[in-house]
């Protein structure tokens, strides 16, 4: 067969090959992953993948045509929602896993130990950055239990307009990064003038400073060159502290993983996607937790997440958020099919609605626990939502200010991304993708189209490799030392 029917529901089948017309009934040349009409679909009739509305034809669409972005429209989401209708909670397992990690003072486990430089402003970038490259590797070798020295810079901490959510988003992630357990040691410099003062943060978010958490600003120091000087010095007086940790056993319990899907194609929603969301529910069944992310790549699914939500409170914290995108989206003069990118729809991807079945599949089929904001501190334990925007980088950024300590990605074009603190292993969706870019990938849910096997069997092996990385085991983006540039805070609102 060179297609697959997701649903008998369905009036569209996806190529697993490209087709020649009269492959499988094909009157047209239909790539790889697009979608063929199993059907006559009249104009302005529902078009239904994975059971469900993807989008409606633009046009009279004959049997055997390729349906994709010529012919097929997308509609904003008019829903009725149901809460808690669909609650599965995971079943319990039959051993209890654990993990080797670092415990913290805060009772909460870190996989990494990192000392970060954190910057309060565009203005001390330059500061963090060379504080950081100063720290290299060979003069790390003394201490064995430090993961590296890594500068979080960004371009904003000022001049920020608005309503204060882009504020607001920033220093939460600020916070967020200097709280993760994977952090053992904090340096936060900033410029002395900024909006967002170093002080004021300290105070809001009752952080305390001391030996393994300090504080500069290069106006009060004297100048870029003084301050370099200074905390070069500040974290060399850490390292000896935090390289006093060490693994420990670990429940399961104490992983929080970021759920994370970017350069999607059609086969992400069947293959890597879903296995993830295995993985997720293997995790939640330990007493871990999960968080999916990215709001505008729920949207047309997100149905399918209330009817999961523990509480209609939980439930309405979700479809409010949706509202707030439908309305920022449309003050910003776009549309919330804004969002499949041109690799996204060359890979099969066509709406926004499409795109989202497939990526709400990476959270699994446990109650959704808890939604929270970009960048929120996520204390419930379970499967949980962190509103954010569909741009990686910044998504990841939300998601380990909330706390994660591992983050997982899936890809069917190949992305290149990985994070710090957090470790991110990469998931590829093909075959294809895994052979092509085998330096980047670390499993291959391709396998359960190319060799049949399962979807539980591939969650099973990203969970494993969870505990594993969670235990040291370094990732295939960590090998390549990305992560350094992929701190990117959400901006919101206007720079005045």
């Amino acid at each position: 067969m060179k297609t697959i029917r997701l649903s008998e529901d369905d009036n569209v089948v996806t190529a697993v090959a490209p087709l020649e017309v009269g492959d499988e009934g094909a009157t047209q040349l239909i790539p790889r992953g697009h979608k063929m009409a199993a059907e006559d679909i009249p104009k302005g009739a529902p078009v239904h993948k994975y059971a469900q509305l993807i989008g409606y034809a633009a046009e009279d669409i004959a049997k055997g045509a390729h349906v994709h972005t010529h012919n097929l429209e997308f509609r904003n989401v008019d829903a009725e929602y149901e809460f808690g209708t669909n609650l599965r909670p995971a079943p319990e397992p039959a051993t209890r896993d654990t993990f080797m990690g670092y415990r913290r003072d805060t009772g909460r486990v870190g996989t990494r130990n990192y000392i970060a430089i954190l910057t309060s402003v565009n203005c001390s970038a330059t500061a963090g950055r060379m504080i950081a490259q100063h720290f290299t590797p060979e003069r790390l070798e003394a201490y064995p239990n430090v993961d590296g020295v890594v500068a979080f810079v960004h371009g904003t901490g000022c001049a920020m307009g608005g309503d204060g959510t882009g504020f607001e988003f920033l220093q939460r992630v600020l916070w967020g990064y200097a709280r993760n357990p994977n952090v053992g040691g904090v340096l936060m410099a900033g410029l002395g003038c900024e909006g967002m003062q170093i002080d004021w943060l300290v105070e809001a978010y009752g952080l305390t400073p001391g030996p393994l958490f300090q504080t500069m600003n290069i106006q009060d120091v004297g100048g870029l060159r003084k301050t370099v000087e200074a905390g070069i010095a500040q974290v060399e007086a850490m390292l000896p502290e935090v390289d006093k940790a060490r693994r420990e056993e670990c429940p399961v319990s104490d992983l929080m993983v970021g759920l994370e899907c970017g350069g999607s194609d059609a086969w992400s929603g069947i293959t890597a996607n879903p296995a993830v969301g295995h993985a997720c529910d293997l995790l939640v069944a330990q007493g871990g937790t999960g968080v999916l992310s990215e709001t505008p790549e729920v949207y047309g699914a997100e149905h399918l997440l209330t009817a999961r939500a523990a509480d209609p409170a939980t439930g309405e914290k979700l479809i409010e958020l949706i509202r707030w995108w439908e309305g920022y989206t449309e003050r910003a003069g776009g549309s919330m099919d804004n969002n499949p990118s041109p690799g996204n729809k060359k890979g099969g991807l066509t709406t926004i609605l499409e795109k989202s079945l497939g990526a709400v599949a990476k959270g699994g089929t446990t109650p959704l626990m808890g939604v929270y904001k970009y960048a929120e501190p996520v204390t419930a334990k379970g499967f949980t939502f962190m509103d954010s925007p569909g741009y990686d980088p910044a998504s990841v950024t939300g998601m380990i200010a909330s706390g994660c300590n591992l983050v997982c990605f899936t890809t069917g074009r190949g992305s290149a991304f990985g994070s710090k603190p957090s470790p991110c292993m990469k998931v590829a969706s093909n075959a294809q993708l895994f052979e092509k870019q085998t330096e980047d990938m670390d499993v291959n849910a391709g396998r359960i189209l190319t060799e049949g096997a399962s979807v539980e069997e591939v969650g099973r092996e990203i969970y494993e490799m969870w505990l594993r990385m969670a235990s040291g085991e370094m990732t295939k983006s960590e090998a390549q030392g990305l992560g350094d540039y992929e701190f990117v805070p959400w901006q919101v609102g206007a720079v005045m």
